[in-house]
């Protein structure tokens, strides 16, 4: 046993000011253990001492509690749905100058992935997208803008070829045309003000790791975040149930307006 759970969140949360009551407690606990007993640690409270004292440790930790998967144009239908239904919608509605605000972005690939969409539309130099994530080693890494191939696998083979260069056997470096359409910043979902006046939030794949009721702090600030007639686009695992309930109707499936 490596003592009391409920000490070492209340000992991270000082630390770090990460709440992981926010967490699925069972799916985090079981991540973090296996973290901690990695390094022969014995103890919550000795793990928190070398979290205090080593800052390999606690860059590891923050960026293990943090889930980075990712991968451009991840689930391509949808990006479908983004460039023929959703993108006329917004610029209908607030013209080609978009607010555009990607969560929770992990490595980068999601608001590059939309900086290649935008610019089907827009000259790259008229295109800005805020990025943020908790998580300030993937933010780092996003800036760096090297990715495997695998992670390419859903891309457009034109946007590839436009837009990255092979730099080894596995690996491609995105231009810096589009890395400059991107503002990359720290943020906590849970802790942070939001950005106002969004026309597009895009914040896939994150929410199925909170519990119920940081879900609904979370679609209700999203909710304030946007401008009216503004979309929220999430994951396909995501699917908002009472949408109404937060102040969103369904658009298209993943796809939420706010009314």
């Amino acid at each position: 046993m490596l003592g009391s759970y409920e000490a070492f969140k209340e000992a991270i949360y000082q630390l770090t000011k990460i709440d992981l009551n926010s967490y699925k407690e069972r799916q985090m606990k079981r991540r973090i253990d296996a973290l901690i007993l990695k390094h022969g640690i014995t103890s919550y409270k000795n793990y928190v001492e070398v979290l205090k004292t080593e800052k390999a440790y606690y860059d590891e930790f923050i960026n293990y509690i943090t889930i980075n998967v990712s991968e451009f144009y991840r689930n391509p239908d949808q990006w479908a749905v983004l460039e023929h239904e959703v993108l006329p919608h917004l610029f209908k509605s607030f013209g080609k100058q978009l607010k555009i605000w990607s969560a929770a972005c992990s490595t980068g690939d999601e608001p590059y992935s939309l900086v290649m969409l935008l610019a089907k539309f827009l000259p790259l130099d008229k295109i800005k997208i805020l990025a943020t994530d908790i998580d300030r080693l993937v933010i780092e890494k996003a800036k760096i803008g090297l990715y495997h191939y695998k992670s390419l696998r859903e891309l457009p083979k034109e946007y590839i070829i436009k837009y990255f260069k092979q730099v080894s056997e596995h690996t491609y470096k995105i231009s810096d045309d589009i890395k400059a359409c991107v503002e990359f910043r720290q943020h906590d979902l849970l802790q942070d003000p939001y950005p106002n006046n969004c026309d597009l939030i895009v914040c896939r794949n994150v929410l199925i790791y909170f519990t119920d009721e940081a879900k609904t702090r979370i679609y209700q600030n999203f909710n304030n975040a946007l401008k009216n007639d503004g979309i929220l686009f999430v994951g396909s695992t995501e699917q908002m149930l009472q949408a109404n309930k937060y102040g969103f109707y369904t658009f298209k499936s993943f796809f939420y307006i706010k009314k």
